[in-house]
């Protein structure tokens, strides 16, 4: 077998499972999926913005705590 039969193969692979993509169990999905309006992109990067900022607090009250309790010799 050459390389270029190989490569044909790995090509057929892909094309049989990139041709498969809207057929199997995931169809359903696909083809509810949209993009989002505006208003919901904004909501969805607010919620994402506010747990990203909650996450660094709550990082850094405990940077603080260890600072005050566990002082570095």
């Amino acid at each position: 077998m050459t390389v270029d039969d190989k490569l044909l193969d790995i090509q057929n692979k892909i094309e049989r499972k990139i041709g498969g993509i809207g057929k199997g169990k995931y169809s359903r999905i696909l083809r509810m999926a949209k993009k989002p309006t505006r208003d919901e992109y904004i909501k969805v990067v607010l919620i994402t913005g506010v747990g990203i900022v909650l996450l660094g607090l709550v990082g850094f009250f405990i940077y603080l705590i260890m600072g005050v309790y566990v002082p570095v010799p």
